[in-house]
């Protein structure tokens, strides 16, 4: 099968690069997109836009590298399509409970189609073609709680739930998709499969209860659901609950606990450290007494001493300092707003939401940052009398460094100085 892939060219803000190199679930997304499809493909070709098409006849899948999609959707899709031995185009129906509350919200990547959302994911039996159908694969939604609120505090929805697929199609355009494909579509996914697996094959529970009972281990700590690479240093007293992977040469020290986590290659957990459905990218640092929960950290970002980030998406080679607070949730209940796919402010359909950090940047202590707002890549931000609560989105041109002697020592390789563009060429 030739697989076409169509850049998607806009960049995701606050990170300052598009969507395909941006980490999901710690894996490059056009890495993630390529070894899902790599059972079905025999050759690739990328197109950017503007390029012409050569005319092609044979069984081929086109996407734009954008979207965010898991084994079970892919798998299910190409088989629908084959069998229908049609032009097909990937839909949703509107009504789908996990496209309409987590991924149509903020994104302008869907096509309406009467009761329908269009994706720009196609299967051609015979090469692209005009003229698709839609296909519908469904999801497979079901309703997973994830806070409880005091009443005195809640609004008319009650007790906060994720409706959680099975199977999983997302277009990233905004930062927010970032944090649904990591954690409602990612690690609530993983667990909802489990918990359904877990139910519907006694021989499977039979092997989880059989190895527990074998290793002399709980069973969500069990080798079956927590999967430890090579060259781990991990001290007894840690407590680590599946489903969990840990890559290798990573070091868990004293006291911390990880829940249902990813924790990449060459990860520094130092002792009390708490994280729980998160995502961590290799190479990152987490000293004593941080706190991760449902946030994705991506590769080589450090998270000093004492702060807690809640639903938040911090870019690479980022610093955090310590004693910092990310707050999740509007005192009064009003609507939260995030960045939509044109760079809007949009409702957001989270009652809540942490903060977005950008790529290369450096966070000074003590800061508070209120839901939703953003800092873009390359920013420094020192704690001030004048600038210790980020109560609006942070961007470049803000950045502290600029105001700094030696701002010359802050390397910026997401704003390119326009002398070093125009040289480039």
């Amino acid at each position: 099968m030739l697989k076409i892939i169509l850049h998607a060219q806009n960049p995701i803000m606050p990170f300052c690069e598009p969507a395909r190199e941006l980490r999901i679930q710690n894996t490059p997304l056009w890495l993630h997109q390529r070894n899902l499809l790599a059972p079905y493909v025999t050759r690739e070709l990328e197109l950017k836009q503007g390029d012409p098409l050569q005319r092609v006849r044979e069984p081929s899948i086109v996407y734009r590298d954008n979207l965010f999609f898991d084994k079970y959707y892919i798998d299910e899709f190409i088989r629908q399509a084959v069998k229908l031995n049609r032009p097909v185009r990937a839909a949703f129906r509107a009504d789908d409970p996990a496209f309409k509350e987590h991924a149509l919200p903020l994104s302008n990547s869907y096509t309406p189609a009467g009761s329908l959302y269009l994706a720009d994911l196609w299967y051609y039996p015979n090469g692209p073609m005009a003229g698709v159908e839609p296909l519908v694969v469904d999801l497979q939604a079901r309703e997973i709680g994830y806070y409880h609120v005091p009443t005195y505090m809640a609004d008319n929805s009650g007790d906060l739930v994720f409706q959680v697929p099975l199977r999983s199609l997302i277009a990233i355009d905004s930062w927010v998709h970032v944090f649904i494909a990591d954690m409602v579509f990612g690690q609530f996914a993983h667990g909802a499969r489990f918990e359904k697996r877990l139910n519907e094959d006694l021989a499977f529970k039979l092997k989880i209860i059989g190895k527990a009972i074998y290793e002399g281990r709980q069973v969500l700590e069990c080798s079956e659901l927590v999967k430890i690479g090579k060259n781990c240093v991990i001290d007894p007293s840690a407590t680590i609950h599946g489903p969990a992977i840990i890559g290798d040469n990573v070091t868990i020290n004293a006291g911390a606990v990880i829940e249902n986590s990813i924790i990449g290659n060459n990860v520094n957990i130092s002792q009390d450290v708490q994280i729980m459905l998160s995502v961590v990218g290799d190479g990152a640092f987490l000293p004593f007494r941080a706190a991760l929960f449902m946030t994705t950290l991506m590769e080589h970002s450090m998270l000093a001493q004492n702060t807690c980030l809640q639903m938040c998406v911090i870019g690479r080679n980022t610093f955090i300092g310590a004693g910092s607070t990310w707050t999740d949730y509007n005192l009064i209940p009003a609507p939260i707003r995030a960045r939509d796919g044109n760079g809007k402010l949009s409702i957001s359909n989270r009652p809540v939401m942490g903060g977005c950090v950008g790529h290369n940047c450096r966070i000074g202590s003590g800061m508070i940052v209120y839901p939703a707002r953003t800092i873009e890549s390359d920013v420094v931000l020192a704690a001030s009398k004048e600038r210790r609560v980020i109560d609006r989105d942070i961007t470049f041109a803000e950045s502290d460094h600029h105001h700094l002697k030696l701002s010359h020592m802050h390397q910026t390789p997401y704003h390119k100085p326009a002398k070093e563009i125009s040289e480039s060429w």
